[in-house]
């Protein structure tokens, strides 16, 4: 069965330590894309799910601004993260979905942890609907996200390690 990645109800979150004290959250509101999954034989299922690189929000207008920017994301120039499934295994009572991240021109391969899929609802349309969540870390570095500037005392402002969390909510497409 196709899925449709419902854009007002999925978002991508991310955690990163800032000047090695505390966490930095954030998100990006647009994410969109396709999701095939047969709840009989889920090993045949596969993702491809696009962000815009441009919905991103921390909250802070001017560091939003700077991720946007060619010292970390260029969104001028890769205006689009994206994700495309190569396998998916069970695990536990979720799945590992294996696949290659793009993100600023790089692509490197990934797994996603995967929670259980949600039974279909039928929402009061008369959709039916799927959710699951999904999580993995990243260096950022491996993206060619590199930007940084050295503390005083040692270390750095930016992490490199990214803690990403992807909530999914999808519509069955019309067969």
């Amino acid at each position: 069965m196709t899925y449709n990645i419902d854009t007002q109800h999925s978002s991508a979150q991310f955690k990163v330590r800032h000047m090695m004290i505390a966490n930095v959250k954030g998100e990006f509101d647009k994410l969109s894309g396709t999701v095939e999954f047969d709840p009989a034989n889920a090993t045949v299922s596969s993702v491809e799910a696009k962000i815009d690189v441009n919905s991103i929000s921390t909250r802070e207008t001017d560091r939003d601004n700077h991720l946007k920017s060619a010292d970390f994301f260029d969104a001028a120039q890769f205006p689009e993260i994206v994700f495309k499934s190569k396998k998916v295994a069970a695990s536990g009572d979720g799945f590992k979905v294996t696949g290659d991240l793009t993100i600023h021109g790089v692509t490197k391969e990934v797994t996603l942890a995967v929670d259980s899929i949600s039974d279909e609802v039928k929402d009061g349309w008369g959709f039916l609907r799927r959710g699951t969540s999904a999580t993995t870390r990243i260096d950022r570095r491996d993206f060619g996200l590199v930007f940084n500037i050295p503390l005083d005392g040692g270390g750095f402002v930016v992490g490199d390690n990214i803690d990403i969390t992807i909530d999914i909510e999808m519509t069955r497409a019309a067969s």
